[in-house]
């Protein structure tokens, strides 16, 4: 009897439309976006795409990467050099590399007037698909200083998305022959970037009869933008499943309130749902967002939340092994983090709230992880150096790696992990990823 052998996709964009013309089908499969520049995060994220055998998935927000540099201070080219060199180095072939955009739009520039605001997004736009990103998520639903406070309607929010996808397809035109065309996604109820930044009620879930009066906008402004021929490569839609997380709260996935938007799907263009926001749902939760057909699961903060936990157990596993020893200095990574965050308040102070003890304890640890803006500082890059040097100058007994790393002391004593302190902070990483990655089938 022949054996039928299964083929897969060419490359990581013909990959993730197979995945979602199977998950139209109703089968459980999806796939996870890491979004986030953290050199440890892509290479843990790199790593688990080996384990798995699928591809890499990484997008950069345009507040993270964008023409002017972004708080990462790389370009689109940068940050994509930055990403394929990381893969390359692990053995990850560049065909099995999807780069993506998240929130490409007026967002950065939203305190100038919109036709400033959108001149800036469609640079963006048009550097991103130069630099080689395959999905680009149009996101013009943010409000600029000359729209009024509610922000634009519906109707605008099409027809400028229309705007910057016009942008993508021009100049996907010049593109040397071979390269694959944009996928693109849409939407009209975006989740705000990095999770909800005040205290507030739960937000509403899209209602399902919504879904086609949006979809109907997003079409004609295509065919008005003169790009109708790109309807066909949109792959999703943002809505909101009443999926979020805040300061310290996290509200999990109710699949039954969700029910209704699961069968509003429309037979053509064939997209999914992408969930943002997903961080810290429960392995139950994401699990149910992909068979409700939210394929696309961002994540993010939930990832340099990982990070900060394994850092902060290596310091204490070099306190507990070094504090007595001469001539041998401490790292000081939380006072070099948390002198960064005062001298520039700038990503934290308007998301946390409360006294200054409970403030105090939020920029650490909360769930919302505005931390995550300061590990590329000079003084505390210089910390988290000096860590990771006397972590592996005095390996820690595997007793200590037990008591504040448990997970990681068991891969290291079946063998699949060196007790080394950045394969740690990288295991700690994809315990988040694996969830993910189960969730999504592979």
């Amino acid at each position: 009897m022949q054996r039928t052998v299964e083929l897969q996709p060419e490359n990581a964009s013909q990959r993730l439309q197979d995945i979602i013309h199977r998950n139209r089908r109703s089968e459980g499969v999806g796939v996870y976006a890491v979004c986030s520049a953290h050199p440890s995060v892509i290479a843990a994220a790199v790593q688990q795409a080996i384990e798995d055998e699928s591809f890499l998935h990484v997008e950069s927000t345009s507040s993270q990467v964008n023409q002017e540099g972004g708080y990462t201070g790389q370009t689109p080219s940068q940050f994509a050099e930055f990403v394929h060199s990381a893969a390359r180095h692990a053995g990850l072939p560049r065909e099995r590399v999807l780069l993506g955009g998240d929130h490409l739009g007026p967002y950065p520039w939203r305190e100038q007037p919109w036709q400033v605001a959108m001149g800036n997004a469609c640079e963006l736009v048009r550097a991103c698909v130069l630099a080689g990103y395959n999905k680009i998520h149009l996101d013009a639903s943010m409000a600029c200083s000359d729209d009024r406070r509610s922000g634009p309607d519906e109707s605008t929010i099409a027809q400028r998305a229309a705007i910057l996808c016009r942008t993508a397809e021009n100049t996907f035109e010049k593109l040397p022959p071979g390269a694959s065309p944009p996928l693109y996604v849409i939407g009209t109820e975006v989740p705000a970037p990095g999770g909800e930044s005040l205290p507030g009620d739960p937000p509403t879930i899209t209602a399902a009869d919504q879904i086609p009066h949006t979809l109907e906008l997003f079409r004609s402004a295509f065919e008005e933008q003169k790009v109708a021929s790109a309807w066909d490569r949109v792959i999703g839609m943002v809505v909101q499943p009443g999926v979020e997380f805040g300061e310290s709260v996290i509200l999990d996935y109710d699949r039954r309130k969700a029910m209704a938007l699961s069968s509003a799907l429309p037979k053509h263009p064939a997209l999914v749902f992408e969930a943002h926001s997903t961080d810290y749902q429960r392995p139950a939760a994401l699990a149910q967002l992909v068979q409700d057909h939210f394929a696309i699961l961002k994540v993010g903060p939930w990832l340099t939340f990982a990070f900060r936990e394994a850092v902060f157990a290596l310091s204490a596993i070099e306190r507990e092994l070094l504090a007595h020893r001469m001539r041998v200095r401490l790292s000081q990574v939380r006072e070099a983090l948390e002198a960064a965050m005062l001298r520039n308040p700038t990503y934290w102070r308007s998301y946390y709230h409360g006294s200054e003890d409970e403030i105090c304890l939020a920029r650490i640890y909360s769930y919302s992880d505005r931390c995550r803006y300061y590990w590329g500082d000079a003084a505390v890059q210089q910390e988290l150096a000096h860590l990771r040097a006397n972590i592996d100058s005095f390996p820690p007994p595997l007793t200590l790696v037990s008591q504040h790393l448990p997970s990681q002391y068991e891969a290291i004593r079946s063998g699949r992990l060196r007790a080394s302190a950045e394969d740690m902070i990288q295991e700690h990483i994809r315990t988040v990823l694996r969830v993910y990655a189960a969730a999504c089938g592979r």
